[in-house]
């Protein structure tokens, strides 16, 4: 899935059902990744971004009350943390990782990185990783570039350089990959199939695109929708066999009548047989350890061409 000015294309074969296997026999894949960011735009986290009214809610109410129903379910989760909130709320994060959540990175402040040069960038995926190793008591293995509010794209902004950095970083994952709906490779490199694994990510199984509109309370927002279509791709992939993700925002998913949706929603769905609750980087382990790079990256020659006036 290689880089290129805004989007990027992939040129890898997806597994068909029949190869994926997945632990001890699961029949599916079920992961969740939480954001803990409360960035607005693309400079990152500023200081009025953490006196908000939703800021504040999320990293309390709002998390207490979703941590009570991930503890009900046993599920174990992959908070996706900018390393500036890990500073700031570093009880919490610490807390979250004794209960035996994954800690992965969001940026240093969940930044627009894409105008960076090399070394600027390098420098901050360096500091991250230092500031939530620290806090959490081990390095993130994973990286995340989620979209924030009136972010342009659905699966973030990086840059021509962010993937290769963060191979040389020692990243594991790339923890928002939108190519395929099982983890897949992210090539940086054709002719060597220099690559970093990249975890699904679809924005239709993001709370944050249907509670965050409108953001006032006046319940005109769209959770049942939301609802309607994780149920729908539960079904589907755990009939296919497939992987399962969706993605959480404590400043939305927070509120006492969304909570109780996802309740019913986890109570519907656990009820299936065979279900696998990974964190991203307990997924990422298995699909490396059974899918290696160097027999299972399946490329082909692009058939992507550019063309004058393209944005390529």
């Amino acid at each position: 899935m290689p880089w290129k000015q805004n989007y990027t294309i992939s040129d890898e074969k997806s597994l068909p059902d029949p190869e994926i296997r997945w632990p001890g026999g699961a029949r599916c894949c079920f992961s969740v990744t939480v954001d803990l960011s409360v960035a607005a735009g693309p400079e990152g986290i500023r200081a009025a971004d953490l006196t908000t009214g939703p800021a504040y809610f999320g990293m309390h109410e709002g998390l207490s009350g979703l941590r009570a129903v991930f503890a009900r379910y046993g599920i174990r989760a992959t908070f996706a943390v900018p390393a500036v909130m890990a500073r700031i709320q570093a009880d919490a994060v610490k807390s979250l990782a004794a209960e035996g959540h994954e800690i992965a990175a969001n940026g240093l402040r969940h930044e627009d990185v894409s105008g960076l040069d090399r070394a600027e960038e390098k420098a901050r995926i360096e500091r991250a990783g230092a500031i939530l190793a620290e806090v959490a008591g081990s390095r993130p293995v994973g990286w995340y570039s989620l979209p924030r509010q009136g972010d342009p794209f659905a699966g973030g902004t990086i840059s021509p350089n962010t993937v290769d950095l963060l191979i040389e970083a020692g990243y594991e994952y790339m923890g928002n990959g939108l190519a395929d709906d099982i983890p897949h490779w992210w090539v940086t490199d054709f002719a060597t199939r220099r690559a970093i694994l990249a975890m699904p990510y679809y924005y239709h199984f993001d709370d944050q695109w249907f509670l965050m509109f409108p953001s006032k309370g006046t319940g005109l927002e769209h959770a049942d929708f939301l609802f309607r279509n994780w149920r729908a791709e539960f079904a589907a992939q755990y009939g296919r066999g497939r992987h399962f993700h969706m993605v959480l925002h404590p400043r939305h998913i927070g509120w006492a009548h969304r909570l109780q949706l996802l309740d019913e929603f986890l109570a519907q769905a656990l009820r299936h047989p065979g279900l696998w609750n990974p964190t991203a980087a307990e997924c990422a382990r298995h699909w490396k350890a059974t899918y290696p790079k160097e027999s299972h990256l399946r490329l082909e020659p692009s058939i992507w061409k550019d063309y004058p006036g393209s944005l390529s």
